[in-house]
């Protein structure tokens, strides 16, 4: 750089980028300028993680559905309308919210719905609660076991952008989270599996 150059910096500081990091701060939707598209190719079935702040989509849910969670392979299968009567007992009925981590994680929140008999754990209550609130909030949601339910936290932060959803249709979304885990027939290895023939 020459000694003029060195100079003009010295009288103009917006042409040297160090001197405000801002000038070099990539924009929120840098990715729709790089000539990129994201793919969605996995999208997990799980509570939120209790340090993660989410947001819940305002109208893309699938309710009620049938799911089986098997906890020690932490899998969740879909099961068909079709297969519940013969799974009597190992499906939970839950409302599958597609939410959204504030690092653009997609995925879908399984809030489990009260009881045949109308009972609701508290546990089930706060998160539905937690749901309903993240459709316009920032939330996270922290299990407090001596409570019995989940608390809920607000970020109070007035920069947090919006959640960016996924341009993916919401069938597009659910079929590749339940692409290899849909229960839709009565030979299907889980129903083997839980009938004790595997």
């Amino acid at each position: 750089m020459n000694a003029d150059a060195h100079d003009l910096k010295k009288l103009d500081p917006t042409l040297d980028p160090f001197t405000n990091l801002e000038n070099l701060r990539l924009p929120q939707a840098f990715a729709e300028t790089a000539g990129v598209k994201r793919l969605l190719k996995t999208v997990p079935v799980r509570k939120p993680g209790s340090q993660d702040f989410v947001r819940v989509h305002p109208e893309l849910r699938l309710s009620p559905a049938a799911l089986i969670e098997l906890k020690d392979d932490r899998d969740m299968y879909l099961v068909t309308p079709n297969m519940v009567h013969q799974l009597a007992g190992e499906f939970f009925t839950a409302t599958l919210y597609l939410a959204v981590t504030r690092q653009s994680v997609t995925f879908l929140w399984p809030v489990r719905l009260p009881n045949p008999d109308g009972k609701y754990l508290e546990w089930h209550r706060s998160a539905a609660e937690a749901a309903e609130s993240a459709k316009s909030k920032w939330i996270r949601i922290v299990p407090n076991m001596g409570l019995g339910a989940y608390e809920l936290f607000e970020a109070v932060s007035p920069n947090i952008p919006p959640p960016v959803w996924p341009e993916a249709s919401f069938e597009e979304i659910i079929k590749v989270a339940f692409r290899d885990r849909l229960i839709d027939h009565p030979d299907h290895p889980i129903v083997k599996r839980l009938r004790g023939e595997q």
